[in-house]
């Protein structure tokens, strides 16, 4: 007995995440690759009106998503939730599946991001390949997650810092660009009416926003990340819902006035994702040295979504091992509270960053963020089902009880649920994205196949 409660105590977590740290950890994970690379690709594909619906939407999305999450994760903090929510309120089977999908989510966007690093630097160096760029931000982020859990948050809570300043100036200068305070060069004068006269208010009317709501999502992904770290912060029940709503309203102010911007300054005919479309405005706005800095800034925040892509992977893959539906192997920590064995397997999505980058980084880019888009959207969909069959379950009496409570309960869960399954089908109508769709929806097949033949597995040997 004391040698099983010593070994659980090893395997712990330790609590050193602090409430700014989890406000940056989530705010990290967002502000990325998502945000400063797929934005391009979104204006391209819906317009500039299209984009700023697509992005209302999505903001819609991940603040009901939240509010399920945020339930859930102060009623039963844990570290490496969503898929022990989904076993317990909905069946194993669908637990299983969603801690791998989360994996793939990240493991995916690991190789996305590398790859996105390795374009920013190609801004400074052209000559060089985006593979060796690659190879260097694997070792740097790799080393950055198995030091502590505590050097981590703070590394990531800088590196957020940092986003969060630029696009508040990115924001302020774009709107001082806007009505002509700030000088443009070598662009139109007036971009968004560009938009408008030459291509019309939706140019390809409203399928690509539904087609753009998995990009959409895509850059919204990371705010989930609470949820995950529940289990080493301070104090859950007071830090997470402050983390949720700080988060939510952040989310808000920075992508929707992020996406405003861009709409403004940027023509539709050069949005893509070759370079960033902020590096793009910078370029346009007449600011000594604007395009590096920003350029820099991205690399920086490019980096800082990687770093928490790493740590939620591994953690989901410490988390199934220590439920035992994967080899110990996975579970152990070492002494100071690290996953090094899962972080290290989940490293795996440094090397689709090299393959990508050495075959096509600008056409497998799209496909890679389509993927992991579609994965954290099928997580978002056991958050609001599991947060649906949570509360169904509970009497009016343990309701009253909870600590954090998600308003306007049965609405919240299914509207975000209908949403969500609304974006996975918009995929289907993108023939650059639809690759989500071949590789995801076989990917949950396999997931659910393996779990019940690793259980009649089990079953037998234990007879």
């Amino acid at each position: 007995m004391n040698k099983h409660s010593s070994i659980s105590n090893e395997n712990q977590f330790k609590r050193s995440m602090k409430t700014r740290h989890l406000v940056m950890l989530s705010l990290g994970g967002v502000i990325g690759t998502g945000l400063f690379f797929n934005t391009g690709y979104i204006i391209a594909t819906a317009g500039a009106i299209g984009a700023i619906i697509a992005y209302l939407i999505g903001a819609l999305v991940v603040y009901l998503v939240m509010l399920c999450l945020g339930e859930l994760a102060v009623a039963m903090p844990e570290t490496g939730a969503f898929h022990t929510y989904a076993s317990r309120f909905i069946n194993p089977a669908t637990g299983y599946t969603v801690a791998w999908l989360y994996w793939l989510t990240w493991t995916v966007a690991l190789g996305s991001s590398f790859t996105a690093a390795g374009l920013c630097m190609q801004y400074w160096f052209p000559q060089v390949s985006v593979w060796h760029w690659c190879l260097v931000f694997c070792i740097v982020i790799f080393l950055l997650n198995i030091i502590t859990a505590q050097f981590f948050a703070e590394s990531e809570f800088w590196f957020s810092i940092i986003k969060v300043i630029t696009i508040l100036v990115f924001i302020i200068a774009g709107s001082a660009a806007i009505f002509g305070i700030i000088p443009m060069k070598n662009a139109m004068p007036a971009p968004f009416l560009h938009n408008i006269t030459e291509h019309g208010w939706l140019p390809n009317g409203i399928t690509p926003i539904v087609m753009t709501m998995v990009s959409v999502n895509f850059a919204f992904s990371g705010t989930e990340l609470i949820g995950i770290a529940a289990g080493e912060t301070h104090h859950p029940e007071k830090t997470i819902p402050l983390a949720i709503k700080t988060t939510i309203l952040r989310l808000i102010i920075f992508f929707v006035g992020t996406i405003f911007v861009l709409a403004a300054l940027l023509p539709m005919e050069q949005a893509g994702v070759s370079k960033s479309p902020f590096v793009e405005v910078f370029e346009s706005i007449g600011i000594p040295y604007a395009a590096d800095i920003m350029n820099f800034v991205i690399l920086t925040a490019i980096l800082s979504a990687a770093n928490s892509g790493l740590y939620a992977s591994g953690r989901m893959l410490w988390s199934l091992s220590n439920q035992g539906t994967l080899p110990n192997y996975f579970s152990k920590l070492n002494k100071k509270g690290i996953p090094v064995n899962a972080i290290a397997v989940s490293m795996f999505g440094g090397l689709l960053a090299l393959i990508s980058s050495v075959k096509a980084p600008n056409t497998v880019f799209v496909g890679l963020t389509a993927i992991s888009g579609f994965a954290v959207v099928a997580v978002w969909l056991s958050i609001c089902a599991s947060h649906y069959f949570f509360r169904k379950q509970l009497s009016p009496s343990e309701i009253k009880e909870l600590k954090y409570k998600a308003p306007f309960y049965p609405l919240v869960p299914i509207l975000g649920f209908l949403l969500c399954l609304v974006a996975c089908i918009g995929l289907a109508f993108d023939p650059e994205q639809r690759i989500a769709l071949y590789c995801g929806i076989p990917f949950v097949v396999i997931c659910y196949i393996a779990y019940y033949a690793t259980r009649a597995y089990q079953q037998r040997e234990n007879r």
